[in-house]
């Protein structure tokens, strides 16, 4: 025997083990069941995670609510992809840009409230699969909306309602609610070298 044979012999053999274990351990996993999912964290990617998981439910014939509480004072990609599956998509950007662009915080909690009432009322309607409150951390970071309340709604969800938070600064309830929580890290990002948010990567 060749020490290539005995090397793929023994790579085999250790797949083989690796194969039982696995199968061990999804044998034991039965549970099907709606997720709290929350993405946060200081790294780009949040939204960008988020919005792949709409299209694989897309793919999979599912109805899913889009409402994004900072977006929506421009146009972006995935808006006018979307857009193009309107029996399973309803795609809603809903704010007028961060609050340092509006500088009013009346008008920020307004648009975060009317916002909110459309993330419940998604939650609330079984028709929909999958509901995704984009940056709806940010808005409980600044205390648009009260903490309890989004927690009532969110742990109060159908039992196979999939609820998708993006947003720096996820508040430590929400993530101990949560069964799924996935933290960013931000390690190099281009815009600390003087480059611009660009078309297809930021928006």
């Amino acid at each position: 025997m060749t020490m290539v044979q005995r090397t793929d012999e023994q790579h085999a053999e250790k797949m083989k083990k690796k194969q039982a274990a696995h199968d061990k351990i999804m044998a034991g996993k039965t549970v099907e069941k709606g997720l709290l999912i929350v993405h946060t964290g200081k790294g780009k990617g949040k939204t960008t995670a988020a919005l792949g998981m709409v299209v694989r439910a897309i793919g999979h014939g599912k109805k899913v609510g889009v409402v994004q509480f900072v977006k929506g004072a421009m146009t972006t990609g995935e808006k006018v992809v979307f857009d193009a599956f309107p029996d399973q998509v309803e795609f809603k950007p809903m704010g007028e840009g961060f609050t340092w662009n509006t500088q009013d915080r009346a008008r920020d909690i307004a648009l975060s409230r009317e916002a909110w009432e459309e993330v419940k009322r998604m939650v609330a309607d079984p028709a929909y699969d999958m509901v995704l409150a984009d940056e709806l951390n940010i808005v409980l970071r600044y205390d648009y909306l009260p903490l309890n309340e989004v927690l009532e709604v969110l742990t109060g969800r159908g039992e196979m309602k999939h609820v998708l938070v993006t947003g720096r600064n996820a508040p430590e309830a929400l993530m101990d609610a949560a069964d799924l929580v996935t933290e960013m890290t931000l390690v190099k990002h281009p815009f600390r070298s003087g480059v611009k948010a660009q078309a297809g990567i930021e928006f």
